[in-house]
């Protein structure tokens, strides 16, 4: 009986969380997009940089996905805020790193491809989440992160890479940019699908 109670009261508090945000005021809405943008930040610290590429390893990808899915298309929002704090000079970046020089940088392109990923994420989540299970809320997140958070993250990379006279073969780009990653993101991505499924309302 106690255990029956305890499922029914997670379940209760699953759907109260979802109907809660789904009733916020613009106001409110904004003001949880800035919380959620400060623990992005505070997620970033969890970071450490490996010797040969300067994209260093953080908890960024786990908090922009669940963020996406928990707050739909604020996830989104919240993400520009972390990235438009950040580039304003708020230390809050990987490495407790701020400024417009971290976008322009080699990792400026991952940090942009989050607001992407958050967007279309957070909009898929809106309208398919509550009818999915984890191996869709699994892929899902695969695909904005390999596609849309890689994708422009190599992209500035290379660009970068190129203007300080170093033009990156494939073989290195990968190498620098997404091949040490790939297991890591792959836990992160789990965890987060994990946890959404376990959030969200069937």
């Amino acid at each position: 009986m106690e255990l029956t109670a305890g499922m029914d009261n997670f379940y209760q508090l699953k759907t109260g969380f979802f109907v809660w945000r789904r009733g916020l005021a613009l106001a409110q809405n904004i003001t949880l997009a800035l919380v959620y943008a400060c623990a992005t930040g505070i997620m970033a610290q969890a970071s450490f940089y490996l010797p040969w590429t300067p994209v260093p390893v953080t908890g960024e990808t786990f908090a922009v996905l669940l963020g996406a899915v928990l707050l739909g298309r604020w996830g989104g929002a919240s993400q520009i805020m972390y990235v438009a704090i950040g580039a304003a000079g708020m230390p809050w970046f990987a490495g407790w790193k701020g400024g417009a020089a971290v976008i322009a940088g080699p990792t400026g392109g991952y940090i942009v491809g989050f607001i992407i990923a958050a967007f279309l994420l957070g909009y898929w989540a809106d309208k398919y989440i509550r009818s999915s299970g984890f191996m869709k809320i699994f892929a899902a997140m695969c695909l904005v992160n390999f596609v849309v958070v890689y994708g422009f993250g190599l992209a500035q990379l290379y660009f970068w890479s190129s203007t300080a006279g170093h033009t990156l073969a494939l073989s290195e780009l990968l190498a620098m940019g997404a091949l040490p990653f790939l297991s890591g993101d792959i836990v992160k991505i789990t965890a987060a699908a994990a946890i959404a499924r376990g959030v969200v309302k069937k």
